[in-house]
C-alpha cells in the first residue's frame, strides 16, 4: 500500500515533530488528539519554526505554505478510516497506548500499520491486542524530531519483513537514519541512556557532586554536548523514571532500580523543563 496520507495521534511535543517532518516531505498529515487547544497551539508553534527556518534560508515561503496545508486537525479517531499509515505519540503509558491500539485496529483499513513512538514500551505486546500483529511495529523517533536523524524501527515477535521494509522507507523519506532493532526492554537507546541518566541521580543523591559538577564532567571528560542531568530535565523526569521502571520490571535486574531521588522528584512535581524545576530550575 502507497503511503500519502498518514495520522499522527498526539499533539505533543514529539507528536507535533513527526507531523512536522512528514508534511514537509510532502505527505499529508493528520494530527489528532482529544484536546483541540493542543492541536492549535501546536500548528501555530510549528508554523513559528517554519517562519525561523525561512529566515535560515533553510527553506522558501513556498514550502513553508504547503507544509502547513498539508497539516489537518482532528480530535476524531475516526479519520483514523481514511489514512493509509498511523503512528501513535501518545502518553508513555500502556494502558493508554492498548486502548488507542484497540480502538485502531477496529477503524483502520485492512493492511494498514500501526506504528508506536514510544520509547521503551514493549511492541509485541502491542501488537498483541490487535487482530493484525504482523502490521504492529516501533518507530521511535529523537527528540527534537525535526533536528534529530535517528528513529529506531522495533521489531515485535510477529511484525512482518514487508512492515519493516515499509516503515524505514517512510523513515528515509522523511529524511531520517532508521536502524533496526529488537523488542527489548529500552531498545538501544533507552538501555544506554536512561542507566546513565539513574546513575548521575544517584551520584546526586548520595552527595558524590552538586548537579552542575555531574554534567560538567561529562560534557568536559566525555564530550557529551549536554549534560546527563540537563539532559533529564530536558526528557522530563517523570518519562526518565516511567522508562527506567520499565526496564527494572522488564529486566528483573536491581542495576535498573529508579533511584530514590527521581522518585521523590516526581512525586514533589519537579519533572524538568516543562514544570520549571528539576535539577535545574527554568522560572
Amino acid at each position: 500500500m502507497a503511503i500519502n496520507r498518514i495520522m499522527v495521534i498526539g499533539a505533543g511535543q514529539m507528536g507535533g515533530g513527526i507531523a512536522q517532518v512528514a508534511a514537509q516531505a510532502g505527505l499529508q498529515v493528520v494530527l489528532s488528539d482529544i484536546d483541540a487547544t493542543l492541536i492549535d497551539k501546536r500548528l501555530a508553534f510549528i508554523d513559528k519554526l517554519l517562519s525561523r527556518n525561512i529566515e535560515k534560508e533553510k527553506i522558501t515561503e513556498e514550502e513553508k505554505i504547503a507544509a502547513m496545508s498539508r497539516l489537518i486537525p482532528s480530535t476524531n479517531l475516526q479519520d483514523a478510516a481514511e489514512v493509509d499509515f498511523i503512528v501513535e505519540a501518545a502518553s508513555e503509558n500502556m494502558a493508554i497506548k492498548e486502548k488507542i491500539f484497540r480502538v485502531l485496529d477496529e477503524i483502520a483499513k485492512p493492511g494498514v500499520i500501526l506504528a508506536s513512538n514510544t520509547s521503551s514500551l514493549p511492541i509485541t505486546e502491542l501488537a498483541a491486542i490487535t487482530g493484525r500483529p504482523e502490521l504492529v511495529i516501533g518507530m521511535h523517533f529523537m527528540n527534537p524530531v525535526p533536528v534529530m536523524q535517528l528513529v529506531e524501527i522495533i521489531r515485535g515477535l510477529a511484525t512482518s519483513d514487508a512492515t519493516y521494509a515499509a516503515v524505514k522507507g517512510l523513515a528515509e523519506q522523511l529524511g531520517k537514519t532508521p536502524v533496526e532493532v529488537n523488542d527489548y526492554p529500552g531498545f538501544i537507546s533507552n538501555r544506554i541512556l536512561m542507566p546513565m541518566i539513574n546513575e548521575a541521580v544517584y551520584c546526586v543523591y548520595e552527595g558524590v557532586a552538586e548537579p552542575e559538577a555531574i554534567d560538567t564532567v561529562m560534557k568536559l571528560g566525555m564530550n557529551h554536548p549536554m549534560g546527563p542531568l540537563t539532559l533529564a530535565d530536558f526528557i522530563g523526569l517523570d518519562t526518565c523514571l516511567a522508562i527506567m521502571e520499565v526496564l527494572y520490571e522488564g529486566f528483573a535486574d536491581s542495576k535498573y532500580r529508579p533511584c530514590p531521588l527521581l522518585r521523590k522528584m516526581v512525586k514533589a512535581g519537579w519533572l524538568g523543563k516543562k514544570s520549571g524545576k528539576g535539577f535545574f530550575s527554568y522560572s
